[in-house]
């Protein structure tokens, strides 16, 4: 059996552990026992980080395609070697299942592979000209990045940071969340072991506002990529806007799940149920208001609650467990309080709405039905394992509901009618919509959302060009 590793920064390539620096806690979600301690970095190492980046994009921006896209696809061979170590440190530090950790681990080298392809694929155009005059549209990267990545999958969001950065020419300081920073170190280690220079990726830790102000507040940076809460991500696009840097901001989302009564019902259940209870709900693209059409409400509800409680929840090490912990204690307060809330405004609790057991931070898969649009869990991401059962009468008020909220990141529908397809997919407002399906991500499509889910894009070839910026040559 893998151990949990050694915790570190990475700066110019060298690794900086403790020594003088102020360090925190990392606890395992499944024992709530502290299970390694991380350096936070000083503002020296910060100016440190700065510095390299700047040296090393002036570098790495000139590296031929060939070379970064052989260093890439390298680095993501070495991910893929490293899968289970990895995966084991994720679920110490998540709580994931260890089936789910390792997947998550081989998919952010699969989309590493994409991005290496890319490299060759940066095309520019040449625009139609009189003889004797020329316009070309060039694309050149952006310059140094700075990403910020959430702790609910600890590898991806991290290479959501580094691999479109890396892929464009650019250097790229990526802060993983001090809540699981193993898997992080991990993805930028690969890229270091694979011929990634010291001073083209790196890794910091420390105080998020602290990191967040330091680095945007340095010219050195351009671009800002940020995964996590709305909050925040306003936070960060203000300290962007300061400097005039190029943000993309994947932000909370609070996904809502249409069901027609033409669906294939046991299909919808099958698949919603597991995605909704998929990493405890602590997912940005989770499903969570199911607007069911009144035909088949009960049916869909009865179906639900009975797969609800056939999951089977426990430490992510153990064989055959389908959830683990939530990541956190603040978690669990906040299902506490808003279950709690649904409940005092005649929601109904069809099963779960408690914690298990007082080790770790286990909490059961909870069904709520009926919950009145005033309730908090109706408006705020729940981000844990609940799920909202709600009769709708009809394509447009299903339709008006999924859009009420400001938020528009991940939206899914059951329906076998073609026409209405079209129309779902022409007016709910989100940035992906999965249609008798449940998958939103895949390595060549675009990944973002609209309105509070922020703005632009993360995979495919969009990725990518999130770090170039345009130029346009004109010779008369």
């Amino acid at each position: 059996m893998a151990s949990y590793p050694d915790l570190h920064l990475l700066i110019g390539g060298e690794k900086l552990g403790l020594e003088a620096r102020e360090h925190e806690d990392v606890i395992d979600p499944a024992t709530g026992e502290t299970i390694g301690t991380l350096p936070r970095a000083t503002e020296a190492d910060l100016d440190a980080a700065l510095e390299n980046a700047e040296r090393g994009f002036r570098q790495w921006r000139k590296t031929p395609a060939d070379k970064r896209a052989s260093t890439l696809m390298k680095a993501a061979a070495l991910i893929k070697e490293r899968a289970g170590d990895i995966a084991y440190g994720l679920t110490r530090e998540q709580g994931k299942p260890l089936a789910e950790a390792k997947g998550e681990t081989i998919y952010s080298a699969m989309l590493l592979e994409f991005y290496a392809g890319e490299c060759k694929r940066l095309y520019g155009r040449t625009l139609v000209r009189p003889q004797g005059q020329r316009a070309e549209v060039q694309y050149h990267p952006v310059g140094p990045v700075a990403g910020f990545a959430a702790w609910n999958f600890p590898s991806l969001n991290v290479m959501r940071k580094i691999g479109g950065a890396l892929a464009a020419g650019c250097s790229v300081i990526v802060k993983p969340s001090e809540e699981t920073p193993s898997a992080g170190i991990a993805m930028v280690q690969a890229c270091l072991d694979a011929g990634v220079p010291g001073d083209v990726v790196q890794c910091v830790f420390g105080v998020p506002d602290h990191v967040s102000r330091h680095l945007l507040g340095s010219s050195v940076i351009r671009k800002v990529t940020f995964t996590g809460s709305t909050a925040v991500g306003k936070h960060l696009a203000k300290l962007a806007a300061d400097d005039l840097k190029i943000a993309t901001m994947e932000l909370g989302g609070h996904g809502p799940v249409l069901v027609f009564k033409d669906a294939d019902i046991d299909k919808a259940l099958d698949t919603m149920a597991a995605n909704k209870y998929r990493n405890a709900g602590q997912v940005c693209v989770s499903p969570t208001r199911f607007l069911i059409e009144e035909d088949v409400f009960e049916k869909f509800r009865d179906g639900f609650v009975a797969r609800a409680e056939k999951v089977k929840v426990g430490n992510g090490l153990e064989d055959g467990m389908q959830m683990g912990p939530m990541a956190s204690a603040r978690g669990l307060e906040r299902m506490e309080g808003l279950t709690g809330n649904a409940k005092e405004k005649g929601a109904k609790l069809l099963t779960g709405g408690e914690r298990i057991g007082n080790q770790g931070f286990f909490h059961q898969p909870t069904v709520l039905s009926e919950v009145p649009t005033d309730a908090e869990i109706m408006n705020e991401e729940p981000f844990g394992p609940v799920a909202i059962l709600n009769p709708m009468r009809g394509e447009d008020a299903m339709i008006a509901e999924a859009n009420r909220l400001p938020y528009g990141l991940a939206a899914y529908a059951w329906t076998q009618d073609g026409a209405r397809k079209q129309r779902l997919a022409a007016e709910i407002e989100a940035g992906m919509l999965a249609i008798n399906g449940g998958t939103v991500s895949a390595v060549d499509a675009p990944f973002g959302g609209v309105k509070w889910s922020g703005y632009g894009s993360e995979d495919g070839r969009e990725g990518v060009m999130a770090c170039m910026v345009t130029k346009t040559v004109h010779e008369g």
